[in-house]
Formats: structure tokens, sequence, C-alpha cells
């Protein structure tokens, strides 16, 4: 009977959820092009902005991971709070000046962007394999987390094999109808959910366990104190010098990874991204509940070793709740992997359809022209949304496939996920404020810095020195690029600055002038 009442709950919302996406497209036709599909037609306002970039940054991760953390190590967990709110802080800068560079350039993701700056179409062909292979794992992972949350909440009567499939059924055909506007529709029903769910469980737990808060930390400092101190319990070296260094390349990361640059070509305005970057932070509040729930599993249900430790919080939802508030927890936790992986797949799905597979116009990886009144643009950008979709039900097949018969290969790689991406930073900012890197400079610098992360991280030195291994790598990857760029030859692109770089005077206000004649967007753009 329980069973069925949480598995009931549980259908009825996935039921809810396609329907949003079919909602969230209605009226737009089959016909919006790549931009409509993969960015939202650009026309995302703040609530929806806030709670899709919310979305991608509150995963399946939050719910299993975080608990897991706190069970395991307690305090390094806490680098996820920190890296994040400093990354909005950076964003408030660089989403508006990515922004508008795409705007300004009608592109659609990093891929563009480089492939743009550079002047080199082969360079965002290298840039999607480079991320796909970065972002693939986040697929994996999802669908795995997903599944146990699935087969958790169903009590074992769906199974786990069952649940991934599930898992990429529901995704894969959510994103390939209604994609980064669906997914932000969804984004609205998951925050409800999330922010109910995790409101009642950081007073219900402490109340039903240790008979409220204080009885409850009282009883963490007196009996687990290695939990609240660097490194942390058995933590392998995470101490305050890894907590800081990757706090520094994760908020470098995050700003420039590519689910994170689609959240920002899809709003609006530039203003838009400005008072998100406000907001964010509130959001993150809700991470200290299940690191705090993580840890009072360690009086609960003892005993969980591995990746036994990520279903902390979940022992405690299962044996203690009536099956409808499980099923509604297990909606919330599994939403929480659809929005996230929702636009992972949509992001690989435009790379390699815009960057890899897609035809193209234009010599420095330009526009498609799905804003364009010319038909043979149009047929370009339908042509990059075909097969853009396509690739989508593709990876996530793939990445359900060794969910199945490989499971440790993804989850290996998805060690370099931060590490690896973040050496497209000095490829993409770096080149988008100076005009002297050259494109022979930010290659050299992308490769030795992803050899040097792929070397420690594989070969079992990250940290190294106490260090985050993505920062050691970054360090050398700027480098190497600024070493070719001052002893190498100079560049010849004879294009102008406001064509190649991304100048302060291209952010205009709402209504405002950019420089080239370009009319800022308003609110009803």
């Amino acid at each position: 009977m329980n069973a069925a009442v949480a598995t009931a709950v549980f259908g009825a919302f996935m039921v809810l959820t396609v329907v949003l996406g079919l909602l969230a497209v209605r009226g737009r036709g089959s016909g919006g092009g790549l931009a409509e599909w993969s960015v939202g037609g650009r026309s995302l306002g703040t609530v929806f902005i806030w709670v899709l970039m919310a979305g991608e940054s509150y995963t399946s991760f939050s719910y299993l991971g975080a608990a897991g953390w706190g069970y395991r190590f307690g305090a390094p967990v806490l680098y996820v709070l920190a890296y994040m709110s400093c990354g909005y802080a950076l964003g408030y800068v660089v989403g508006p000046m990515l922004w508008s560079y795409a705007r300004r350039h009608q592109l659609v993701g990093i891929t563009d962007m480089v492939a743009h700056r550079y002047r080199a179409p082969w360079l965002g062909a290298v840039v999607a394999l480079l991320a796909t292979v970065c972002l693939l794992p986040y697929i994996q992972l999802q669908i795995t987390g997903m599944g146990v949350v699935v087969s958790t909440i169903s009590y074992g009567a769906i199974s786990l094999n069952w649940a991934y499939f599930i898992a990429f059924a529901v995704t894969t055909g959510f994103v390939v109808i209604s994609g980064l506007r669906g997914s932000a529709w969804v984004s609205v029903l998951k925050d409800v959910l999330v922010i109910a769910t995790l409101g009642f469980l950081a007073v219900y737990v402490p109340l039903h366990y240790f008979d409220g808060y204080g009885p409850f930390l009282h009883r963490i400092v007196a009996e687990r104190p290695q939990w609240l101190t660097f490194p942390g319990h058995a933590s392998g070296g995470l101490g305050p010098v890894w907590f800081v260094t990757t706090t520094v390349v994760n908020s470098l990361t995050v700003v420039i990874f590519p689910t994170t640059v689609a959240g920002y070509l899809g709003a609006r305005n530039a203003e838009v991204l400005r008072r998100n970057a406000l907001y964010l932070p509130f959001y993150n509040v809700l991470l200290f509940v299940p690191m705090l729930l993580g840890t009072a599993a360690l009086f609960v249900v003892p005993g969980l070793v591995g990746a036994g430790s990520d279903l902390a919080l979940f022992r405690m939802v299962v044996d203690s709740l009536p099956a409808w508030a499980v099923g509604l927890i297990g909606v919330a936790a599994a939403l929480s992997s659809i929005v996230p992986m929702a636009v992972f797949m949509l992001v690989i799905g435009t790379m390699w359809g815009r960057s890899v597979l897609g035809a193209r116009s234009g010599a420095g990886g330009g526009a498609a022209g799905e804003a364009s009144g010319d038909g043979g643009r149009r047929t370009v950008g339908g042509r990059q949304k075909l097969w853009s979709q396509l690739v989508v039900v593709g990876a996530g097949a793939l990445a359900l496939a060794l969910t199945y018969t490989a499971p440790d290969t993804l989850v290996r790689l998805s060690l370099i996920s931060y590490e690896g991406m973040a050496q497209l930073v000095p490829m993409l900012l770096l080149g988008l404020v100076w005009r002297r890197l050259t494109l022979r400079a930010a290659v050299s610098g992308l490769v030795a810095g992803f050899a040097l992360v792929c070397v420690l991280v594989f070969g079992g030195h990250d940290p190294v020195w106490g260090m985050n291994a993505g920062l050691v790598g970054l360090a050398v990857n700027v480098a190497v690029a600024l070493g070719v760029t001052w002893l190498g030859p100079r560049d010849t692109d004879d294009r102008p600055d406001a064509e190649v770089l991304a100048l302060d005077d291209e952010f205009p206000r709402d209504g405002a002038v950019a420089p080239g004649g370009a009319v800022g967007p308003t609110a009803s753009s």
C-alpha cells in the first residue's frame, strides 16, 4: 500500500511535468528555430531566469550528495555554498557581458562564442567535444540519482533498472519537445516543492528524532566534533587550502559552464541577469538543510558506507513519514534531477547541432539567422535544431547505456568535470576582454592546462600540495597562454574591436543604442 500511494503521487507529478513542458511552447509552433528551442527565444524574465539557474545549481546532488557529504565528511561540504555564492557575484559582471556579446552576434552558446572570437569554426567543434566529456557525466549522475530516488520512494517496488529508464525517458521527451522554456516553467513547480519539502524537513527531523535543535546540535558537538572542523572526518586532505582553492576555481568555472551560459542567453535583457545575481544567493540557504540533515542521519541511520551514505536523507524520510509525504519529497528530488539534466542534454545537443553537425553561415561562426527573415538562413536554423534534438536523444541514450553497463566509467570522468571546464576560462573570458590573446595562445594554454588536470586527477594527486588540481592547471594554462601571446606571432585579425571583444559600452540598458546601431532590448523583446 505504501509503495502504491508513493508511486501514484510520483506518477501524477511526472504527468504534470510533461503537461507544463507542452504548455510552455504552446502557440509558438514548431518553426521557432534553434534560438527559440535552446535559449528560449532570449525572452525569459527575472522570475524564470532565477528559477532556471537555481534549478541548475540545485540538483539531485543537493538531496543525495550534499546530505551524503555531510554524513561522511562534515565541514568540507560547505565548499558548495562558498563557490556558488562567489560565482553569483562574478556572474553579476560576466553574465551581462556574455549575454551582450551573444545577442549582438546572434550566438547561442560558448562554442559559438569561441568560434566567432577567434574566427575558427573548428575551435567551436573542439570545445563542443571537450564540454561534452565534462557534461555527459552529469547526465549519467542525474539518471543515477533520480533512479535511486524513484526506487527508494517506491519502497523497492520499482527496480533500479526501470527507475533509470524512467529518468531517461521523461527527461529526453520533455527537453526535445519544450527546450529551455519548458525547463524554466517546470523549475517553478520544482522550486515550490523543494522549498516546501526542505522547509518541512528542517523542522521535522530535529524535533522528531532529537526533541529540537538544541539537543541535536549539542549531540553533534559532544559525539562528532571532527565533523565540524576542517579537514572534516576521513576527508583525505580536504583542508582549508583545498576549500579556498576549490571555491576559487569552481566560482570561475560556474560562470562559463555551458549550462549557466544557456541561462544567461535565455534572458530578456542584461538587467535581468544583474537582478538575478543579487537574488540567487538567497536560494543557497536551502542547501544548509540537506547538509545538516546528513549530519543528523549519523545518529538515526548509522553505519552507511561508500555510496550508501548518499541515501542518508531518504533513509530517514522513508522510515518515519507516511507514504504520501515520501512521494512528495521524492517528486521534489526527481524534479531536481530532471531540470538540470534537461539543460545538460539541451546544451550538448545545441553545441553539436550548431558547431559540429549543423551547416554554418559566416566564416567566424556567426548566427544561422533565426532572427533573420531570409528563408535560407531559416532553413539552416531549422536543420541545426533538428540535429540538436537528435543529439539530445543520442546523448541521453549513451548516458543510460553506460549507467547500465559501465557505471563507474562516467563517474570517474566526473572527477575532471569542473577542473576540466575551468581550462576554458582564459580562452573565453580573457579572450573577450583582451585583444592580444591569439588563437595559438588560447589553444596552447587549454591543452597544457587540461592535460595537467588529467594527469593529476587520474594519477591520484588531487588535491596536490593541499590545493585543488583544477587551479594548478588553470595557473599553468594562463602562463602558457600569456607566454605564447608575447613570444609568438601577432594576431592578424583585422576586424574592429567591437566585432571581436565584449566592450563596456556593449551593455546597453533597456532602449539604449549599442555601438554599430544595435538597439538594446526593450521589455517586449
